[in-house]
């Protein structure tokens, strides 16, 4: 029997995320909690990508969360336009180190370390057509009863 595993115990880590993003993450999760929206990480949509965090508020306002770890994370990605089909509100978050002035003004932004995130800017609402927020949120519901089911099923 190997002394090490190289698969995580823990369900809700894939391995696919750096040190800085998951710092950057944690704190928008903390400023989200705090503003009552419930979240969901890593979340594969319809068009085949995978939205780093989407956040569900009290009203079914349906948030997507880019995270940019770096300057050069931010420039080699081409992808972020496509999430705003799939959301009310698109975000990009990072951390300090990064330029605010770097993301596009047509996206809320939010600065966010290991503790807490501070929005720095609004995102403008584009809202869903009703196929599609009903898509996105039996996607958000599905992904979040199944990942507690792993969860509770790791710890016992």
């Amino acid at each position: 029997m190997p002394i090490i595993s190289p698969h995580s115990d823990n369900p809700l880590v894939d391995g696919r995320q750096s040190d800085r993003a998951l710092m950057v993450r944690r704190g928008v999760q903390r400023l989200f909690s705090s503003l009552r929206l419930s979240m969901v990480p890593e979340l594969s949509l319809a068009s085949g990508r995978r939205a780093d965090l989407v956040a569900l508020s009290v009203t079914g306002e349906i948030w997507i969360v880019e995270i940019k770890s770096s300057i050069e994370d931010f420039k080699c990605d081409t992808k972020w336009p496509d999430y705003r089909q799939h959301c009310d509100r698109l975000f990009f978050a990072s951390h300090a180190g990064v330029p605010a002035d770097l993301f596009p003004q047509e996206c809320g932004l939010i600065v966010a370390d290991n503790w807490s995130g501070h929005m720095l800017r609004e995102a403008p609402e584009h809202r869903l057509a009703a196929a599609t927020r009903k898509a996105m949120l039996l996607r958000f519901a599905r992904a979040a009863a199944d990942r507690l089911l792993l969860a509770e099923l790791a710890a016992s």
